[in-house]
């Protein structure tokens, strides 16, 4: 898995919901809707970006946490796509 995609996903994260540039804040395997980081509609944002900045389309069966729930699970989801 890239560590360039690993960063891109967590710096969006970051930025977005959780307001800060400080990685220590967010590991990699956490549980991003267990930590009530993203809800529904976040994690809808979060597929939007996937789709728009990494040039991956999310099937609405892809939509589960298995692919979604952390920063290396999106980012291995869209290394398996590419």
């Amino acid at each position: 898995m890239s560590s360039e995609l690993q960063t891109q996903v967590r710096d969006f994260i970051l930025e977005n919901y959780l307001f800060t540039d400080d990685t220590s804040v967010l590991g990699l395997d956490e549980s991003l809707l267990d930590r009530g980081i993203v809800d529904s509609t976040g994690m809808l944002e979060i597929i939007m970006f996937i789709e728009d900045e990494l040039g991956v389309q999310v099937a609405d069966e892809e939509m589960i946490p298995e692919n979604l729930d952390s920063v290396n699970r999106i980012a291995a989801f869209v290394a398996r796509k590419k």
